[in-house]
């Protein structure tokens, strides 16, 4: 007779007897008498609505149920193979009734009744297939029920390991069918270092020179020089989450480089918005979603590389306007500001755009723009800097993309404008480039809005061919147009003075600044038609000074010819 000893030490599972030593001879151990190589094998195996049926030469004397399925099955295979099994028998027979069948309800078993099902067929001596998409919920069933070589040899654990290990190191496609099913058996299988192994094999075969896949069976091996470093980043955009984690982790231990890390980041993370609004809301309640949601941003956030350039920063963007959104963790924000506001120099303007979605919204999210150009300057801005100029011209173009956004407000266009300190630009040629477009696609600002538009401008670092725009440009706001109108035209009257030696221009001149000194300088400025009329004598003026410059030069051709 073949004996299975058990020891009385209590599984902290169920409370019954666990596995433990064998002690000869003494009155406390406990064990299964089994006959001496004798197998049953089950004719057949069926199932019968929810219930599995083993049919042998003997009447069925164990019931085992899964769920709400029930294996009508019997002891001996059972409790041969099964350590688990094998205990839970030896307790429940001790105060089994005579004639009755007994019953073990299993409520937490891996896979539960689909597994369990293989299993039973394994311990009747059938051959079950194994596959990557079952390997893991019955390799953690396999242990839960301790199917060891400590009872059979080749027991299933044996087996499965076996099979695990071939699947890993020879398909990679395998690999990511294994991952998938472990999300059926989540707690199970990283316990058991499934997860782990899987992440590792994806990290080893990821950073493997593309002249190496020739051995293995699920990648063609023509045109291999043309395989690009990210080709695997479409597999593993799929993957839930926490297992996503462990396959980053597990390619920084393996040294890939951080721009690679990044880009896999980015990808899967473009992946995840995609599938996020697809469907996701119309099968979980809104407060699960956005849980699942938040903790997927922040658990991004931690893996990011700690390369400055290994992310760009359009994705960093769009991280801090979702994470802003669902109102993740305070810090992690600011990391991501911070971290934006750092690579702020080496931006594009391309960079810097993010698109909002809905009709009330405007057309790119500007306050998330703001948001990192205050933080530039707080954190990263002593006094006059290169980085400073840089970023000024970065933002003038950045405004003049979003001048043409009909929904983008005045005070949202000027706070960004006015963001940066005031010696910034060396230029304000392309801040007022932007601010014109801004006012043509907004016609209908009030005179204080156009102010406060153009109030971060200073003409005084305009070029002059900014400048001749500017006095015949009606979209202006009369405050800004007259005060320029006033300078060019002091300055254009002293040349003309010198040259004539009138002292008419100059009491005319002084006339003109001493009224806009005067009580009525109000009226004058708001005076729409005044100003055009100012404008016109303006450029009667300069015709004036033009002549007066020609006949300069005739005379003095004339003096050098009688010299001669």
């Amino acid at each position: 007779m073949q004996y299975a000893k058990k020891s009385s030490v209590v599984d902290s599972r169920d409370g019954s007897p666990a596995w433990g030593s064998v002690i000869n001879g003494q009155a406390n151990n406990n064990c299964v008498i089994l006959p001496v190589n004798v197998i049953m094998e089950a004719q057949d195996i069926e199932r019968r609505k929810k219930n599995w049926y083993a049919t042998t030469k003997t009447a069925s004397d164990l019931i085992v149920q899964i769920g709400d399925t029930r294996f009508y099955l019997h002891k001996l295979p059972m409790v041969a193979r099964s350590g688990y099994l094998n205990r839970l028998v030896f307790q429940k027979t001790r105060n089994q009734q005579e004639g009755s069948i007994l019953t073990i309800q299993i409520d937490n078993l891996p896979g539960g009744a689909e597994s369990f099902q293989l299993l039973v067929k394994f311990c009747y001596g059938w051959n079950i297939e194994l596959t990557p998409s079952n390997i893991a919920p019955l390799y953690c069933a396999a242990h839960f029920l301790e199917l060891t070589n400590d009872l059979q040899p080749e027991n299933l654990i044996f087996k499965a390991e076996v099979y695990l290990s071939f699947v890993l190191l020879s398909s990679w496609k395998g690999i990511f069918q294994i991952l998938k099913s472990c999300e059926l058996v989540s707690s199970q299988s990283k316990e058991l270092q499934i997860v782990k192994r899987c992440s590792e094999a994806i990290a080893w075969k990821s950073s493997l020179d593309t002249k190496s896949f020739s051995s293995y069976d699920d990648h063609n091996t023509e045109n291999l020089e043309d395989i690009a470093a990210d080709w695997w980043f479409e597999e593993v955009s799929l993957l839930r989450i926490d297992h996503f984690i462990k396959v980053i982790e597990a390619t920084k231990s393996k040294g890939m480089k951080p721009e690679l890390v990044g880009s896999c980041i980015t990808h899967w993370t473009e992946k995840w918005f995609s599938r996020s609004t697809i469907g996701l809301e119309n099968l979980s309640p809104i407060i699960l979603i956005q849980k699942l949601q938040r903790i997927t941003i922040e658990s991004l956030i931690r893996i990011l590389p700690t390369k400055e350039s290994s992310i760009s920063c359009n994705f960093l963007l769009r991280l801090l306007k979702v994470g802003s959104l669902i109102k993740i963790d305070h810090g992690l924000l600011k990391e991501v500001e911070r971290r934006i506001a750092a690579i702020l120099v080496q931006c594009c303007v391309a960079d810097l755009v993010v698109i909002n979605h809905g009709e009330s919204n405007t057309m790119y999210d500007v306050k998330i723009v703001i948001r990192v150009v205050k933080c530039f300057v707080s954190d990263f801005v002593k006094q006059t800097s290169p980085g400073l100029f840089v970023v000024a011209k970065l933002i003038d173009g950045y405004l003049t993309v979003i001048a043409r956004d009909q929904n983008l407000s005045a005070k949202t266009f000027q706070e960004l404008a006015e963001a940066l300190p005031e010696n910034a630009r060396h230029t304000h040629d392309q801040l007022y480039r932007a601010m014109d477009m801004y006012l043509k696609a907004h016609p209908r600002l009030s005179e204080e809005e156009r102010t406060g538009v153009c109030r971060a401008m200073n003409h005084h670092k305009l070029s002059q061919e900014a400048l001749r725009h500017v006095m015949i440009n009606g979209r202006l706001p009369a405050e800004f147009t007259t005060g320029l109108i006033i300078v060019e035209k002091v300055n254009m009257v002293k040349p003309m003075a010198v040259v004539v030696g009138s002292n008419y221009q100059r009491i005319k001149v002084e006339a003109i600044i001493g009224a806009c000194k005067g009580s009525d300088k109000e009226w004058w400025i708001s005076s729409q038609k005044e100003i055009k009329m100012i404008k016109s004598e303006v450029e009667m003026m300069k015709g004036q000074l033009n002549k007066l410059q020609k006949c300069k030069l005739e005379i003095q051709k004339q003096v050098k010819r009688c010299l001669w």
